[in-house]
């Protein structure tokens, strides 16, 4: 296979792999400090007169090119996942935006408890960074996503602000909110990466309820609006189409750059001074693995051995209500309608450690998966049976349960014997098992998020203790710390073994915390660019 240096011959200050939220953020603020930055993405860019949404077939193709598995879509942008060894099953979207275009825009930020758990609850490790240290980056990030939500809540410290108004929560939200004032417990109008009003290159929400397939409208935050459309137009080199298989090193073990393929098949190698990872937990431990040499025969930045490992998804569990009223549950944003932080810090009463947030999100179409109306249900009966089921459209509401899951090393991504993408490039096994104090919490929640239906005037109560294909929290495959020897990255994202190579994608958590990680990788991703351009003069590169 021939391979061809840069085009223009010339080294990039930055490469960044990955065009998702992280490397828009990253991108976003190196460029405007005036380094000259490149990113690969594998994928495309997208448009939203292709979306599936707004089409009378919208829900048959969103099980086809726009399925949330790469399994399932086997688009050439996407590699195949093994998941026989895994509770879950992934995923993810290869675009530039990542997987924010399938995302449901949940947006929370962790708590002050989820970076100090081996402190508060002697489990899992603390990060090498607190709540405080991140919460201008939040803000940073949530201006920058045309975060809508209603300031204040209480399960945050003090100021806890949005920057555009909150969505109005219908009677999906109302009737929810009812059964938890009758419990006396904690609710919350949702927070969502969908702006209300028009901002920056995001449209006003209109209220579809079709943002977890993409939001025909554009005003869902997906990360090429919100990031990628002014990094470009501010010099950041954008590269589609193009398939990392490694990270170059140089006789000092420094990065040098990244080998890459494109569509015709033909290898490039993309020289850097610095290289930032943003590839997602799954894919940035792929790519660390892949990049094996005589000095780093484990993969590279891997002396610790934890590359790839302490692999943490969030299972999400779901409890579902039947009411007899219609509650109009369709009506967007598909987000959240109101969300519950009621249960989320420890109590060791309830048998184990760490909590969840509840999310309260719209029901979607006939074929979405829920668990009242989907393909499981219709398969006990067709004619009479199935229209009793459709008749129940608009009348049931969804909590889905995001809890925490522990780290374990044993939970992994490795490289596979034999699976390959389309170019050759070898693929990942995902080992995957829900542990006990996971499973635990689960059950326990689902139970109360139940209690609350009920409460709330349900008939009739269902739940899925884990939903199959939730596993696109991709988080901790490469954890930051200040020891080289349990972890992968310092407390700014930067490798331990190879100072010039950084990450910063959701691969850095040290614990999953029980909320949607978006907000924090956006936070952290920041964090690092800035103190990567405060540093540059001290940066050690390549000769």
């Amino acid at each position: 296979m021939n391979r061809a240096e840069d085009p223009d011959g010339t080294i990039a200050d930055v490469l960044i792999v990955g065009a998702g939220p992280a490397g828009g953020m990253a991108a976003k603020h190196l460029v405007a400090a005036g380094l000259s930055v490149v990113c690969l993405e594998q994928g495309d860019w997208e448009s939203s007169d292709r979306l599936p949404t707004g089409r009378p077939e919208g829900e048959l193709m969103a099980r086809q090119r726009w399925h949330w598995s790469p399994n399932q879509r086997e688009r050439e942008a996407d590699y195949p996942i093994d998941e026989s060894e895994s509770d879950v099953g992934i995923t993810m979207y290869n675009a530039v935006g990542g997987s924010t275009w399938l995302w449901g825009a949940h947006w929370h930020r962790l708590t002050p408890s989820d970076f100090a758990v081996r402190s508060l609850d002697g489990v899992a490790d603390d990060w090498p960074i607190t709540y405080a240290e991140l919460e201008p980056f939040y803000e940073e990030a949530e201006l920058a996503m045309g975060v809508s939500g209603l300031s204040g809540d209480p399960a945050y410290p003090a100021p806890h602000r949005h920057p555009l108004p909150p969505f109005p929560i219908g009677k999906a939200g109302r009737k929810a909110a009812e059964g938890m004032n009758r419990l006396g417990w904690h609710w919350w109008p949702g927070s969502n990466g969908i702006p209300s009003r028009p901002h920056g290159h995001l449209a006003a929400c209109v209220r579809l309820g079709v943002c977890s397939k993409g939001c025909p409208e554009g005003a869902k935050a997906v990360a090429d609006k919100a990031y990628w459309i002014d990094a470009t137009a501010s010099g950041a080199r954008l590269i589609t189409g193009a398939r990392v298989r490694e990270i170059t090193t140089d006789s000092a073990g420094l990065a040098t750059g990244a080998i890459w393929i494109d569509r015709s098949g033909e290898e490039h190698h993309q020289r850097a001074r610095v290289v930032i990872l943003c590839a997602n937990g799954i894919g940035t431990a792929r790519l660390l693995l892949l990049s094996k040499s005589a000095r780093f025969p484990d993969g590279l930045a891997n002396s610790s051995g934890l590359v790839g490992r302490n692999f943490m998804p969030h299972p999400i569990s779901v409890a579902v209500g039947v009411f007899d009223e219609q509650l109009e549950s369709w009506i967007g944003p598909g987000g959240i309608a109101i969300y519950s932080m009621q249960f989320y810090e420890t109590d060791r009463l309830r048998g184990f450690v760490r909590g969840a947030k509840w999310s309260l999100s719209t029901g979607g179409g006939p074929l979405s998966i829920h668990p009242g109306l989907g393909r499981a249900s219709l398969e006990r009966g067709w004619g009479a049976a199935a229209h009793q089921k459709m008749r129940r459209l608009g009348h049931s509401l969804s909590w889905a349960i995001c809890g925490e899951t522990l780290p374990d090393p044993e939970n992994r991504i490795t490289l596979h014997d034999e699976l390959s993408d389309c170019d050759g490039v070898p693929s990942v096994k995902v080992h995957f098992r829900v542990g006990e104090n996971d499973r635990a919490l689960r059950d326990w929640h689902i139970e109360r998020a139940r209690e609350s239906l009920v409460a709330a005037g349900a008939v009739e109560t269902l739940s899925i203790p884990v939903l199959p294909n939730s596993g696109g929290h991709m988080l901790g495959t490469a954890r930051m710390g200040n020891d080289p020897a349990t972890s992968v990255t310092d407390r700014w994202g930067r490798t331990h073994d190879v100072p010039n190579l950084y990450i910063f994608d959701g691969s850095l958590f040290v614990t999953s915390g029980g909320v949607n990680p978006t907000a924090t990788i956006c936070a952290l991703a920041a964090r690092g660019a800035r103190h990567l351009i405060a540093a540059r003069r001290d940066q050690k590169v390549a000769a």
